[in-house]
């Protein structure tokens, strides 16, 4: 029989488009590095999460981008570093009061601008139905950026209205009655988008408001945790429902991909955009919480299951960091770079394919030229001053601007940063520091040096109280 070279190529484009694979984004909203049971929690559960961990790879040197919320977003939808698109903190970049500050932060820009191609927008050029499910909190509507669908995404930071309990009101999601739990609605909203666009490569951005606060949970799942011993700093029973709640979502959308036998050809990422809230859960072992540029600020749990690709099971120890997803799903769909574009992260697609491979990257960076208030005694008046950090091997470096002071820890012997070396290893600190300068000039990274006149050197803090 006679095969045209027309043929031909038709049978392998359509090949090609049948084999991209398709790509499940879990972005968990505060969650710590050990608030899952597979990263050592004894009190939270999570037996789905823990499936994936076992049938995936877990990384155990993951970070975001950014310590709260905002800015690790837009780095990973942008694939770039904090300098480069000017989303800093949360908000305004002056937090806490003005008589403890003793600079002027760099101002802080609260939307990704259209002038960024994102992940979306890219898989999106590339056949991709896109959709994003639950916070966005870079800008009114995220479908002007890539997403064709929009479920309960705006500029909010956190449930808007009634909180996590219906009614509420969200873009293309409403419940006026009451009963409802939105955790719940954003994973089978999840579902439904994966049953509808099954014959089609698909980006499901499923991005839950849980754990943030409100911490608002439901009552059966409580009382079931308020019956169980608590372990270490993990205490908190509506925030460990609010886990399960989170852990039963992803749940039901992994039984959806199995069902539809979509399950071999989905790459499935399970991720947090920062560290544990520090009033709520415990980050240790590391040291710090939410807001900080400690490890239980940025380090995050992480899993990357891709059948055929990652071995089961397998672990990860290289660092790795949330503007590296950009370039790995670039490389997964078989898209090619453009010259002209600039990203900051590396694919991880070695070490998807081999957990003891290098990416022979020189460092990771963070820069954070902003105020955040603390909220207990033991932050003082702010949980982080203006500082930066930078990770190169084994070792870290922070910097805090108000005074130059630096602050240098060996991870490998110390993951806790307990102690600072700085003043022991002097040429160590030189190395990083020197790095950290040169990466700032490349990326025209503002560093804050202006005085602000309303600091009162004598004024006391006093650390609010709960409510």
């Amino acid at each position: 029989m006679r095969i045209y070279p027309l043929l031909i190529m038709l049978l392998a484009g359509a090949g090609a488009q049948a084999a991209k694979p398709n790509i499940v984004f879990y972005f968990i909203d505060d969650l710590g590095w050990t608030d899952v049971s597979f990263m050592g929690s004894k009190y939270y559960e999570t037996p789905h999460v823990d499936r994936l961990a076992k049938e995936g790879m877990v990384f155990m040197d993951a970070y975001a981008c950014a310590p709260n919320c905002a800015p690790s977003r837009a780095c990973l939808m942008s694939g770039l570093y904090g300098p480069r698109h000017g989303v800093y903190t949360v908000s305004n970049s002056d937090r806490g009061q003005s008589k403890f500050r003793k600079l002027i932060p760099i101002k802080n820009t609260t939307v990704l601008a259209d002038r960024f191609e994102t992940i979306a927008e890219v898989l999106q050029k590339a056949g991709y139905v896109t959709a994003t499910m639950g916070k966005w909190h870079l800008g009114k509507d995220p479908t002007t950026q890539g997403f064709d669908v929009n479920i309960a995404g705006r500029e909010w930071g956190s449930p808007s209205g009634g909180g996590y309990h219906s009614p509420y009101k969200y873009p293309n999601l409403v419940n006026p009655e009451k009963g409802e739990y939105l955790t719940d609605r954003l994973g089978a909203e999840a579902s439904k988008f994966i049953e509808a666009n099954q014959d089609k490569p698909f980006f499901l951005y499923l991005t839950h408001y849980t754990v943030h606060t409100p911490i608002q949970a439901k009552e059966a799942l409580t009382a079931k945790y308020e019956k169980k011993a608590t372990v270490g700093g993990h205490t908190n029973a509506k925030y460990a429902a609010m886990i399960e709640s989170m852990d039963d979502s992803i749940g039901a959308v992994q039984a959806t991909l199995k069902r539809l036998k979509l399950d071999e050809n989905t790459i499935v990422i399970f991720f947090s955009d920062n560290g544990g809230h520090g009033g709520v859960t415990s980050n240790a072992p590391l040291r710090g919480s939410k807001g900080m540029l400690y490890e239980g600020g940025i380090r995050e749990p992480l899993v990357i299951k891709w059948p055929g690709v990652t071995q089961a099971g397998s672990t990860c120890l290289e660092p790795v960091i949330g503007v590296d997803f950009y370039p790995t799903f670039m490389e997964a769909a078989n898209v090619k770079r453009r010259k002209a574009a600039q990203l900051d992260g590396l694919s991880l697609m070695p070490l998807l394919k081999d957990a003891s491979a290098s990416l022979d990257r020189p460092a990771l960076f963070w820069h954070f030229p902003a105020y955040l208030q603390g909220y207990t005694q033991r932050h003082g008046a702010f949980r982080t001053t203006p500082a930066a950090a930078v990770r190169m091997g084994d070792w870290k470096l922070i910097e805090y601007f108000e005074d130059g002071a630096l602050e240098l820890y060996n991870l490998k012997n110390d993951l806790g940063e307990e102690n600072n070396l700085a003043g022991k290893e002097p040429a160590k600190v030189k190395e990083l520091h020197a790095a950290m300068l040169k990466w700032r000039k490349e990326t025209k990274a503002p560093v804050p040096t202006e005085k602000n006149p309303g600091y009162d050197p004598k004024a006391v803090f006093q650390a609010p109280k709960r409510k």
